[in-house]
């Protein structure tokens, strides 16, 4: 049987998910979100997709449990999660019938917007009174954003951060977010037949990559700032979103 990807490919992906980790590690920036990027430039975005699932999933568990306050989570962010997963079923719909350029455009546009929100921090505030109605509607908003594109941070990532809340809930909450989201995808894109055997090969060898990237990135944190890396890795996705909105065009 013929392997649906090339040595070059494979290298590509692991090299990917080492970095991509890394990164995680170091900023906490999302697995997916500075994964997929690279990966669209390597197999394209329909392809792209399955492949950050598993790994994604593995390394938010880890940070998960480091964090803590699961219950807590669960029991007030349960709207914005449960909202997000006709969210996703719109957004792979719409994916099955978008042209991949197209859809990595979107992609793209969506990575500029992020990086330019990370970049920018601007310090939002949402009223206590206002959190139980948009939380739905920014988890609704977030699974039609990653049917469509595979990324999980918008608009889910600013409403959380717009709530001020401790370090080890906000994490809790938006690694949960992410996960149900990569669930989800998995049923979702073994639906629309972008699963395959050797994609999941790959997913579960570069797991052990990505784990290894994560602890590199713990470790580099204490030596390195991590406010110059960060701005690094926003200009190189910001030129990535740039290149994928081009490829759209």
């Amino acid at each position: 049987m013929e392997f649906d990807y090339t040595t070059a490919q494979v290298l590509a992906i692991l090299a990917t998910y080492i970095f991509a980790a890394t990164a995680k590690g170091v900023t906490g920036l999302g697995f997916s979100t500075t994964c997929l990027p690279f990966l669209v430039m390597t197999v394209g975005l329909k392809e792209a997709l399955p492949l950050v699932i598993i790994p994604s999933i593995c390394t938010n568990l880890v940070v998960m449990k480091k964090a803590g306050r699961l219950g807590e989570t669960l029991q007030r962010f349960w709207p914005m999660l449960l909202a997000t997963i006709p969210g996703l079923f719109i957004g792979l719909w719409a994916l099955n019938l978008v042209d991949g350029r197209i859809a990595g455009g979107v992609l793209g546009l969506i990575l500029l917007l992020w990086c330019v929100f990370s970049y920018a921090k601007p310090d939002l505030k949402v009223k206590a009174q206002w959190e139980q109605r948009l939380a739905p509607l920014s988890g609704f908003t977030t699974g039609i954003v990653n049917g469509i594109t595979g990324s999980q941070v918008m608009p889910s990532m600013p409403f959380l951060m717009a709530l001020h809340l401790d370090r080890n809930l906000f994490i809790q909450a938006i690694n949960c977010s992410f996960t149900l989201s990569s669930i989800i995808m998995i049923f979702g894109l073994n639906h629309l037949g972008l699963f395959s055997a050797d994609g999941v090969i790959v997913s579960i060898a570069g797991t052990c990559f990505a784990f290894f990237g994560l602890n590199f990135g713990d470790k580099i944190r204490q030596k390195l700032s991590a406010d110059t890396f960060r701005i690094a890795l926003l200009l190189m996705l910001a030129t990535m979103g740039i290149g994928l909105l081009f490829r759209a065009l």
